[in-house]
């Protein structure tokens, strides 16, 4: 017996990934539903080998299934979310809409994977930022062994965090550099994208970081320790897919560098390419398609008493998004549902 399952949002970016990925990890279900908004009716998505067309979110009846995964963003989830847990469905948000609210989970399943069984305050389970995700997979293991007092994080973040509308500007900009007769102004970034990096994700608040970087600090306190300090720098590049990480560690105890890397080869979730010569590292573009969160570039940071640089690297629609989710669906249904 699976799950009744549903995708809302099956027609963008993560919600075609989170079909793709419940047919590759071969979800046990009975039945999948794709959602999208009235515009997208009828649109076809692919699930495994199988073709489902969309129905309308609007009025859709959620009773009598188990899980919805939803990625409509926040406005949209503002609306549905609570009919589809009214109706007994347990929801897999990835917006941000949900993440801060203490009666809330915030999951990522190789971090606090019990944390799913305090889903039925509300009926809804948080899906973390895509940057904090492959973060705390990192940081995970290597607290546990030496207890992190402080985190230093410069992201380097593709443009598909910005959805489609962000690709297709990459996309159009990079061409019109080769013909200068077209003109392809900013509209989805604040700048030009392509050949350029822009130090700026989400809205700028009060003490001068981003939003962006305040979701790092606040998702890392509560799904890891609401001990550690955490500053960030969270920066767009023109890279298609793909989040990247420059992680500076700073721990209560001293950890070697050949600990660390040994350590984080055995955590769940993570990979671990660390040789030192050319190409002897991860790019973004090779961890594309990919589940693992790529560690390089592990050393010693000889500045500080007990530090540890490393490079983190994961792709932002998979591990940052849709993976997550129908991971923590998977931690939900083995913990909590017992189906399949």
């Amino acid at each position: 017996m699976g799950y009744k399952v549903v995708v809302a949002g099956a027609t963008g970016n993560v919600g075609r990934e989170m079909l793709n990925i419940l047919a590759e990890r071969q979800f046990p279900t009975d039945e999948v539903v794709a959602l999208a908004s009235r515009r997208s009716l009828g649109t076809e998505v692919s699930y495994g080998d199988k073709t489902l067309k969309t129905k309308d979110i609007e009025g859709f009846d959620f009773s009598g299934y188990d899980i919805a995964l939803f990625a409509i963003g926040s406005e949209a989830t503002k609306k549905y979310a609570p009919i589809a847990a009214s109706q007994g469905c347990v929801v897999i948000d990835n917006s941000s809409l949900y993440r801060y609210d203490p009666e809330i989970p915030l999951v990522v399943p190789e971090v606090n994977p019990e944390a799913v069984e305090q889903y039925g305050k509300k009926n809804i389970i948080a899906n973390p930022n895509c940057s904090t995700a492959q973060l705390v997979v990192a940081l995970k293991p290597l607290h546990d062994r030496a207890r992190i007092k402080r985190v230093v994080v410069s992201t380097y973040q593709s443009v598909s965090g910005a959805g489609k509308e962000g690709m297709d500007e990459l996309w159009e900009q990079t061409k019109a550099v080769y013909n200068p007769t077209a003109e392809v102004p900013p509209k989805k970034f604040t700048k030009e994208i392509a050949f350029n990096v822009i130090p700026h994700i989400d809205v700028f608040l009060d003490d001068g970081s981003t939003k962006e970087e305040w979701k790092m600090t606040a998702e890392t306190k509560k799904i890891l320790d609401p001990s550690i300090k955490l500053t960030a720098t969270c920066v767009r590049v023109p890279v298609f897919v793909g989040h990247s990480e420059a992680v500076n560690i700073e721990f209560e105890e001293f950890l070697d560098e050949d600990e660390a890397r040994d350590i984080l080869r055995e955590a769940p979730g993570i990979m671990v390419v660390d040789k030192r010569e050319a190409g002897g590292y991860i790019s973004p573009k090779e961890c594309v398609g990919d589940y693992a969160t790529f560690i390089s570039r592990i050393r010693q940071d000889s500045t500080i008493e007990n530090g540890i640089n490393l490079w983190c690297v994961s792709d932002n629609l998979r591990k940052g998004a849709a993976l997550n989710a129908v991971q923590i669906a998977e931690t939900l249904g083995n913990r909590c549902l017992k189906k399949g």
